[in-house]
């Protein structure tokens, strides 16, 4: 039986760790697991990818992330993520739609319905099982990811606080809204903590 999770945080919150975890976890219970992410996962989005991050593009409009970040998300949904979910695999997926909400909705200001609509064209109506949202404090979170010598310090990590806090209250937004579907974990606990938090729910939804 396939199963689609999703992991959501803001940055420094744990997300790489958290889903290592979890595949690992996965594959001892003999369980086939996908773990992907996002923007990227296939050669096209990790080239929408680069174009997103980088530096040099400051300049970049909010509605223009929001249709790269979305032409990213077709290309994997139709190309990894729904082929997976075919074949009975579990999918663990590193942001998805709703980064998009919460990034260019809650942080950016751009329309929510709109948004809305551009990602449910992009995914095709393909929801997720489970969103795990790791709840980070912002300022703690981004000291994380400063200090991360694998991380990836990108053009949207150097926007300022506030930023970060409107997107931090969005998804919170988002997680009270649909609780049969979302999972919040506070990301200060411990990384065992956190994972046991995780597995237990993902028992709750899936004998495995």
């Amino acid at each position: 039986m396939s199963l689609f999770i999703v992991f959501e945080g803001p940055e420094g919150s744990g997300k790489t760790t958290q889903i290592r975890l979890l595949q690992r976890a996965l594959e001892q219970a003999g369980r086939a697991v996908l773990c992907t992410r996002e923007p990227g996962g296939t050669p096209i989005g990790e080239q929408i990818r680069h174009v997103l991050h980088a530096m040099d593009n400051r300049a970049m409009l909010p509605i223009t992330e929001a249709l790269l970040y979305s032409a990213a998300r077709a290309q994997h949904v139709g190309e990894v993520i729904r082929p997976a979910l075919q074949r009975g695999e579990i999918v663990v997926c590193d942001r998805y739609a709703y980064s998009t909400l919460a990034y260019q909705g809650d942080g950016r200001g751009l329309d929510r319905e709109m948004l809305h609509q551009l990602t449910r064209w992009a995914t095709d109506g393909l929801e997720p099982d489970l969103v795990v949202y790791l709840d980070l404090e912002v300022s703690e979170g981004l000291r994380r990811k400063r200090q991360d010598p694998e991380g990836e310090w990108n053009r949207m990590d150097e926007l300022d606080v506030a930023f970060h806090r409107a997107v931090r209250a969005g998804y919170l937004r988002m997680a009270a809204s649909d609780r049969a579907r979302w999972l919040v974990v506070d990301a200060a606990q411990s990384v065992e903590i956190v994972h046991q938090q995780i597995w237990a729910r993902i028992g709750q939804m899936h004998k495995l």
